[in-house]
């Protein structure tokens, strides 16, 4: 059987990526340049500043993808790139590179949406992960329970209501003067603090569904800052993250394992940013042990928005024969299993 080798490229937000991966498991490249520096001092990422950086840098990393491969634009048999979810400006100029790419080399173009990315990253970590299984697919934007019926079938079991879980880390992070990015900080500040410090809520909806509510919890937090404020009285940061963070960690597990419950099925996964939380890791790791379940999770550079991941992604719909039109567009709100 012939190698089919993908290049990927990934731009939704403020890392611009592309990578070259071989059937779909094999990594030979995967260069990201991440703008965290750029948007440190606003507090979260800037549009306009994150599509500037993107042009700039795109094509350089592309030659660098494929420089590191070893592989030469005649050897790519197609060329996967994100069209969302994520900012619409920074996800054109990944996509513009793609399509005139694909033009100019005569390929064939696959469209990846953003979260099929992330739970095709297990697909690169684990040889042997095959679906049907369950997915928490955790970041700055998205908090999703999917069920992965094949590579190319997916059925969503649980959606945040309001505030993504990243999105979350990034607000009470920034509350109590840790900066951006939230998500390493607050783990990083949480392992020194108590963990029941502070009885912080966790949303349970009482009609039995599997979605996500983070707006309280971040609300809550918020209120127990100013009240130790107005009160004059001190606090500790890191109880502060630790209670916050065990009670997001809480509810993200929970659903997961009942959500595999359901399916009946005992393969439980995680992706996106918020899988690099050490937390979640070692929590999701007991209850599925607790279960008799096989737990699934990228290392985290797979976890961070990478053109790997797209690849792997690319090589599913592409071995399916699912391949994008050059009037392709790119998608800010696209829906998992929409094309």
């Amino acid at each position: 059987m012939k190698d089919i080798i993908i290049l990927g490229i990934e731009s939704s937000c403020d890392e611009t990526s592309a990578a070259v991966v071989k059937n779909g498991r094999q990594v030979l490249s995967n260069v990201i340049s991440s703008q965290v520096s750029l948007h440190q001092k606003y507090g979260g990422v800037v549009p306009e500043i994150a599509s500037r950086k993107h042009v700039e840098l795109i094509m350089p990393v592309i030659h660098q993808g494929l420089e590191e491969a070893g592989i030469t634009f005649d050897q790519i048999d197609a060329i996967g790139v994100t069209y969302g979810p994520g900012l619409v400006g920074a996800l054109l100029v990944g996509l513009s590179a793609a399509k005139a790419l694909a033009f100019a080399l005569d390929k064939p173009l696959v469209g990846v949406h953003h979260i099929e990315g992330h739970i095709a990253a297990n697909y690169i970590e684990h040889s042997q992960l095959e679906p049907p299984f369950v997915c928490l697919v955790a970041s700055g934007g998205h908090s999703h329970i999917v069920y992965v019926e094949d590579y190319d079938r997916f059925e969503i079991m649980g959606k945040t209501r309001d505030d993504a879980a990243g999105e979350a880390f990034d607000k009470v992070a920034r509350a109590v003067g840790l900066g951006y990015p939230g998500g390493p900080l607050i783990d990083k500040a949480a392992k020194t603090g108590n963990s029941k410090a502070i009885a912080f809520p966790r949303v349970v909806f009482k009609d039995g569904s599997l979605d996500f509510s983070f707006s309280g919890l971040k609300t809550a937090v918020l209120n127990y800052l100013n009240t130790m404020e107005q009160k004059g009285e001190k606090y500790s940061v890191e109880d502060v993250c630790a209670s916050f963070q065990a009670a997001v960690v809480d509810v993200l597990t929970d659903n997961l394992i009942a959500a595999a419950q359901i399916k009946g099925t005992n393969k439980v996964a995680l992706a996106g940013g918020v899988a690099a939380n050490s937390l979640l890791r070692s929590e999701l790791l007991n209850k599925a042990k607790s279960h008799g379940f096989e737990f699934y999770y990228p290392k985290p550079v797979l976890c961070t928005d990478n053109a790997a991941m797209i690849a792997a992604a690319a090589y599913y719909e592409f071995i399916k024969g699912k391949t994008s039109d050059l009037y392709l567009n790119a998608v800010p709100g696209l829906k998992l299993g929409e094309r």
